[in-house]
């Protein structure tokens, strides 16, 4: 018996017909390009997802705790309350959490020659994280701060310097709004860098200076900050520590994720993955659409050996594992072809850069690539069990086959 599972197998598939031999071409191509779409597909959203997270999370970072203030938005000025080391320690002493930086919000007015623009003045202080910031910094250096009185020093956007007709070094007149009904208060500050994140919510909108200079302008006592942005190390695990930060805050305190501050660019990333998740659907029926096809042309053309296979004593379970076995064969060759197109894409828009995005649109100016491996694997193993899985429907063919008539069958 296993001597004539090899000599059908060898029947079936050594004198397969150039119309045959087309078929498995196809079937082969088709599963090359399905499993290569899916990993580019998953190397693209990831390494978008992560590139947009990081910017926003390096400008802000994960997690905000600022005063309690009902119907507060990311643009929103805060309430003072004093820095407290203990406060910070505590922060600074739970698993995960990389950093902590103070810093204020403040509306301001930038009015040049030509341009009026209002923007939001972020203060930040001498023990700034500076390596969150060094990405962005495209000119000029990050603000030297005065430890006697507060820095003249800004960072503007590049698209905001373009746009008032800055450049770096320039002086430039900063209306501090005081509200209340005061009068503006004018501060002369000078360019020491100009910065791009790409993110517009950030370009057009934020200076970045010195902290003290906000405390002097609103009246605050020298320790009052605006708030603390907390960097984590992993992103995943952001919810459960702002949670248990709660334990040891203040109730005056309120603590805030960057999903809760930004929901719709959260919102955004969130619905790349369902793009994703279609992608892989597709291309998985895409491949197991054309093994079927190719399977069932295979045994239709090869009914009369069937017929001949049954006839010399061979059980319907041995002739279907010949055509799983050509299946699986099908499939790997198509897998290895796929990694390698797939992985060889990637590799070199990674070191090339070669695809471009319009960065006001994406808020990146080359296609991002991020291999996860596991999602690798997983996509070769999925692809080979799906479909020699599926095999098995047409296989299934093979049992109707009635010996006498498919000899006759031409």
């Amino acid at each position: 018996m296993q001597a004539s599972y090899f000599i059908g197998k060898r029947i079936a598939f050594n004198k397969a017909s150039s119309f045959s031999k087309f078929i498995i071409r196809i079937a082969i191509i088709a599963t090359t390009i399905s499993v290569a779409v899916m990993i580019v597909a998953t190397s693209m959203i990831h390494g978008f997802q992560r590139t947009v997270q990081e910017k926003i999370f390096s400008f802000w970072g994960h997690i905000h705790i600022t005063k309690y203030s009902p119907n507060s938005g990311p643009l929103s000025e805060q309430m003072p309350f004093d820095k407290n080391p203990q406060i910070e320690d505590s922060i600074l002493s739970m698993p995960g959490v990389k950093s902590i930086n103070a810093f204020v919000n403040k509306s301001v007015i930038v009015k040049t020659n030509s341009e009026t623009e209002g923007l939001i003045f972020k203060g930040v202080d001498k023990d700034y994280h500076l390596e969150n910031w060094q990405r962005f910094i495209t000119q000029g250096k990050f603000i030297t701060f005065n430890d006697s009185t507060y820095s003249n020093d800004v960072l503007i956007s590049a698209a905001m310097a373009n746009r008032l007709e800055l450049k770096l070094g320039d002086p430039m007149i900063v209306y501090f709004i005081q509200g209340a009904g005061m009068a503006p208060r004018a501060r002369k500050l000078k360019i020491a860098g100009i910065y791009k994140t790409g993110i517009d919510e950030y370009d057009n909108t934020y200076l970045v200076g010195d902290l003290s200079l906000v405390r002097k302008l609103n009246d605050w006592e020298p320790n009052q900050i605006g708030g603390y942005e907390v960097f984590v190390n992993d992103y995943q695990k952001t919810e459960p520590i702002a949670y248990d930060m709660l334990d040891f805050l203040p109730m005056e305190l309120a603590v805030r994720t960057m999903e809760q501050i930004y929901p719709n660019i959260f919102d955004w990333l969130q619905l790349q993955q369902k793009n994703e998740i279609i992608i892989i659907i597709i291309m998985i029926i895409v491949a197991i659409i054309n093994m079927i096809t190719a399977i069932l042309i295979l045994i239709l053309e090869r009914t009369n050996m069937v017929g001949i296979l049954k006839a010399i004593g061979m059980h319907n379970r041995e002739i279907q594992r010949i055509f799983i076995y050509q299946a699986a064969y099908i499939v790997i060759i198509g897998i290895l072809a796929g990694n390698l197109l797939g992985l060889g894409f990637c590799y070199f828009q990674s070191t090339t850069g070669f695809f471009k995005l319009p960065e006001e649109t994406y808020y990146m100016n080359v296609v991002p690539i991020a291999i996860q491996w596991w999602k690798v694997i997983a996509i070769n193993i999925g692809t080979l069990l799906v479909c020699v899985f599926v095999i098995l429907i047409p296989a299934a063919i093979i049992r109707r086959i009635v010996p006498v008539k498919a000899i006759q069958f031409k």
